[in-house]
């Protein structure tokens, strides 16, 4: 088996800690995300800098609807302003941005938002940015599912056709590798509907630290232990084979 190269092609985060970070602080849960977007800039930017191709941002779950409405509208506000203030250097920087979720729920302005940074940035070449937003992984499959089977009953496909890659193909993701490493910050051990089925045999790292305070540092630390890790997916590597 030859040796993985040791920089992921995919990291996906779930940005977890935003309202602990502000309540240890005295703050109001707003005022956790906000810090939350400036460790955003900055691994976008260290993510660039080491030569991973894709990051996936884990920003709002459809479950995040149930949260006070002042949260809710604080976060749309805040998705906004970054999508105002940042595209510019986005641009420069060469990151091409992709909104990854259902969009039915969101209002005029946030779908505006998202068509305006998605054009303005689909040139950039050096790095992808996916931002799930209003996303579920459980959601994702059940509409992949639902769009396979009117294929199938339309007659565009059939019931033998149906195989992985149609439906990796059929997902939100589709044209995307699936993660190489998936990054949970604040300490909790779970994915949360979060890229269920591309997850299968990604890395998983589960630091302490709250997304606000996870930086440059904190996202090289991760690099470095995910190249110290032995991917097999699955098979086994024998005593003469490349490691």
């Amino acid at each position: 088996m030859s040796k993985e190269r040791t920089i992921p092609k995919h990291v996906a985060i779930i940005m977890d800690g935003n309202g602990r970070w502000a309540k240890q602080r005295g703050k109001e849960r707003h005022e956790g995300h906000i810090a939350g977007a400036e460790s955003v800039t900055a691994v976008i930017r260290a993510a660039g800098d080491a030569g991973v191709d894709y990051v996936t941002l884990y920003a709002f779950s459809t479950e995040n609807w149930g949260r006070p409405e002042a949260e809710i509208n604080a976060i749309m506000e805040l998705f906004c302003y970054m999508v105002a203030s940042r595209t510019e250097e986005l641009v420069k920087e060469g990151v091409k941005v992709r909104i990854m979720g259902e969009r039915s729920r969101f209002s005029p302005k946030v779908l505006s938002m998202i068509e305006s940074i998605e054009t303005t940035t689909a040139e950039g070449k050096k790095l992808t940015l996916i931002i799930a937003f209003n996303y579920s992984s459980r959601r994702e499959m059940l509409l992949a599912a639902q769009e396979i089977a009117r294929r199938a009953v339309a007659g565009e496909i059939k019931v033998e056709d149906i195989d992985e890659e149609l439906f990796s193909n059929s997902l939100m993701t589709a044209g995307i590798p699936d993660p190489d490493l998936i990054i949970r910050t604040s300490g909790e051990y779970r994915l949360s509907n979060f890229l269920l089925w591309q997850a299968s045999y990604a890395e998983l790292y589960f630091p302490e630290t709250l997304w606000p305070d996870f930086g440059k540092e904190e996202f090289q630390r991760a690099l470095d232990i995910y190249a110290g890790r032995e991917r097999r997916f699955g098979k086994v590597i024998q005593d003469n084979e490349e490691k």
